[in-house]
């Protein structure tokens, strides 16, 4: 037993792997005032799920015009089991997701029972909605959902500069994923925790399809309506799908929602 231990402790996370295209690049940012600089922001043209055009970019905001967040929850099988994407959106109309995902190696399928092993890296995504939302919807055919979290100005700022702080960290120090205690919606928990102390944990964050129920009970999405109402009014993929590859497709997709 002790040798196993041993072992497991030399297995060692690493920057310098052949990438899968997808996760080839890592988001880094730097911050002058309220003005932030972001490289490598993914903006590929999907065609289907292997055929692409990759396309990074640098990106510039102002955090003052930094206007709504909206969560989205895409459901590929189980109902309790979603992928988590946050997304920024500023007074011009410009958006910006982050995603925490695992880093594939090329020609790497992911695993969940992998992602408790040690088998994958975390990695920091930043990227046009046209590109990470419409390849869930469009490409994948996953059920994706968009909800407007209830943030107050500072909390909305605080939140953007983790991600610029994580995506930074982990451009030069490597973490691995972990199914349950590092993946794309425990990150996102962490983050939201050191902005607001006391944030209760919760099975939702674990089972992230649930997160939903999570933010209503906390009061962080609309209550105006019952939660069922308002999971309805989410879901946006006959809009993501006529929408396609338009110019305006973050608007469309939040259109009468």
């Amino acid at each position: 037993m002790a040798a196993l231990l041993f072992w497991w402790s030399t297995i060692m996370p690493s920057l310098n792997r052949i990438w899968a295209d997808d996760v080839a690049q890592t988001v880094t940012g730097t911050l002058v005032g309220n003005h932030v600089t972001l490289a490598n922001v993914r903006n590929f043209e999907w065609r289907s799920q292997t055929d692409y055009t990759p396309r990074w970019e640098v990106r510039s905001y102002d955090l003052e015009n930094l206007a709504s967040v909206d969560v989205f929850l895409s459901y590929w099988s189980s109902p309790a089991i979603a992928h988590t994407l946050v997304s920024f959106g500023f007074n011009n109309g410009d958006q910006v997701v982050f995603s925490a995902e695992i880093r594939k190696k090329r020609h790497e399928q992911f695993s969940e029972i992998g992602g408790f092993f040690k088998q994958f890296e975390l990695a920091m995504i930043a990227a046009d909605e046209r590109d990470i939302i419409r390849l869930r919807t469009n490409i994948r055919k996953e059920d994706v959902y968009r909800y407007r979290v209830n943030l107050t100005p500072e909390m909305r700022q605080a939140l953007f500069l983790s991600y610029l702080d994580t995506g930074n960290r982990l451009s030069k120090q490597a973490q691995f994923y972990n199914t349950v205690t590092a993946n794309c919606t425990t990150v996102i928990f962490d983050m939201i925790r050191a902005i607001t102390p006391g944030v209760p944990l919760d099975y939702r964050v674990i089972l992230s399809g649930y997160l939903p129920g999570y933010l209503y009970d906390l009061g962080a999405i609309d209550r105006s309506k019952p939660l069922e109402a308002e999971t309805q009014a989410a879901s946006i993929n006959q809009r993501a799908m006529d929408a396609d590859k338009a110019e305006d497709f973050s608007a469309r997709i939040r259109a009468d929602n």
